[in-house]
Formats: C-alpha cells, structure tokens, sequence
C-alpha cells in the first residue's frame, strides 16, 4: 500500500463566480492524502466535514484495490480556508486539480453529501476524465428544507454558538435510532466532540450547497453511478437522492437505514455498498 500526503504549497487557483455574485475566491491547494494503488478513486467530502470524519471508517477498504486521492477542502484538515465564497465549481476544479498532481489520468468520484454536488459538476467539467460516480446523502439542488437548515447553519456558526450548533447538527445529521441510542449521560460529551470538531470552513462549505444546482447536469452523465440514499436522513431528504436516480440515466439506487452520516451509524454497509459497485462494473 502507498500512502502520501500532498501538504498546501502556497499556490492559489482564483476563480470568478458570475452567476452567484461572489467575489472572487482563491482556493488555496488543497491539502491532500493519496493512498494504495490502483484505478483511481477522488474523494469529495461533505460541508462542515473533512476527509477524516467522512471517510476513515472506510479508507482503508478502497484502498485495498484502489488509488485514493483523498482532498481536503479550504477550511478542513489541514487546508487554509479560501479568501471569498465557495461554489461547487470551484470546488470541483479545485479536487481534479489535486487528481492532476497524483498522476491520476482518470477516476471514479465518490462524493458525499455536498461532495455530490462537487462530483456531478467535475464529471460535467471535466467528463473525459471521470469512470464513474457514487453520490451518497446527495441532492441536485437544496429544497426549501435544505435552504432552512443552511440559514441556521450558517447562522449559529456566524453567532459562535457552537454548543447550539451541535445540537442542530445532533438532530438533523444523526437518525433517530442512533441518537435515541446514546445513554442519557453520554449525550453531552457527543454534543461536546461535535462543538470541537467543526471546521473553520464550515460556513462557506454550506455556502456551497445553498448556491448549487446540478439539474442540467444529470441527463449527461453516462458513466456507471451509484445513488445512495439514508432513509433517517432530515438534513437532506432522501428524495433528492430519488431524484438524482431517477434523472441520471441509468443510475443505481440503494438505501441504507441511517440518517445523514452513514460513516458514524453503519460504516460497514456504507462500505460495501460502495466496493460492490466499483468491484460489479470494474472502476
């Protein structure tokens, strides 16, 4: 197994975002892990995540049979925070970028949450250069509800209440089952690593989300895509997963019963689900 890590080297990428009235955004390099070896595996984290919250449980297992680029974005792991708002475009070019400096010509993006966002615009952007597409927690575009959660988000973090932005993330992130689960006397040290664990990026990765919009994308993918919905999931509804399936052409679809982070309540189905479809269509 190789395993590398690709430290920022103070190089920016600036970026002119028209259509959402953004000034304009230097994105640092991203600071970025390259593991195992293999067909190309590029991950695209979720906001307020990291490459470690979203994908260690189940890291080593693509990188078993897989090259795996693991970015993080500005403001996660050890990747300043960019001067300006954050797009999905941005993003995207931004994690092909680092696909470029591991020698990866093509690959499979696996992307969760606003990392589906960031994945359906990379194999817009850039489609000679993308194998295949697993898009969990995922969404098109935000639905008012997703539009509502973001507000707080952003809000709370904007407040510096992270005690209350625990709370939020508790409630929406987490299924039912999960969180019910937990003893009474454990709830506030989770509540406590939650507070502790958000990324200084955390509100211009939201931003991302709220100015997505990946409709007019789907009916041009034509690699194999995996579309995976958690069925307990109240931050983004498992309808938009639906809809992702339903608007890429040929498209699977699978669910798992958990809410919004798979990674935390079931790594182990999360992962499988993943390797069965890379090893099923040979990505």
């Amino acid at each position: 197994m190789r395993m590398g890590t690709f430290p920022p080297l103070g190089l920016t990428l600036t970026l002119m975002s028209y259509g959402n009235l953004l000034p304009m955004t230097q994105i640092p390099a991203l600071s970025t892990s390259v593991i195992g070896s293999g067909p190309g595996l590029l991950l695209a984290h979720g906001a307020g995540g990291g490459i470690e919250g979203n994908y260690a449980p189940i890291l080593p297992a693509l990188a078993a049979a897989h090259t795996v680029v693991a970015p993080d974005y500005p403001g996660s792991g050890a990747t300043p925070r960019a001067t300006g708002g954050l797009t999905a475009d941005v993003l995207a070019d931004a994690i092909v970028a680092e696909a470029d400096r591991a020698g990866l010509e093509t690959f499979t993006l696996i992307g969760y949450s606003l990392g589906t966002l960031v994945s359906v615009r990379a194999a817009a952007r850039h489609p000679e250069r993308v194998r295949g597409l697993v898009l969990t927690a995922g969404l098109a575009r935000p639905d008012n509800r997703t539009r509502a959660s973001l507000h707080l988000w952003q809000k709370l973090l904007a407040e510096g209440d992270l005690q209350a932005f625990a709370r939020f993330v508790a409630l929406s992130g987490f299924g039912e089952d999960f969180y019910n689960a937990l003893p009474e006397d454990r709830v506030g040290p989770f509540l406590d690593q939650i507070a502790a664990t958000v990324p200084p990026g955390a509100s211009e990765q939201a931003g991302a989300v709220a100015t997505a919009d990946t409709t007019a994308d789907l009916a041009g993918i034509s690699v194999p895509t995996l579309v995976i919905a958690p069925t307990q999931d109240t931050l983004v509804s498992p309808a938009n997963s639906r809809y992702l399936a339903a608007h890429i052409p040929g498209a699977e679809y699978a669910e798992i019963p958990t809410g919004h982070i798979p990674m935390a309540e079931r790594p182990e189905e999360w992962q499988k689900l993943i390797t069965d479809f890379l090893d099923r269509h040979g990505l």
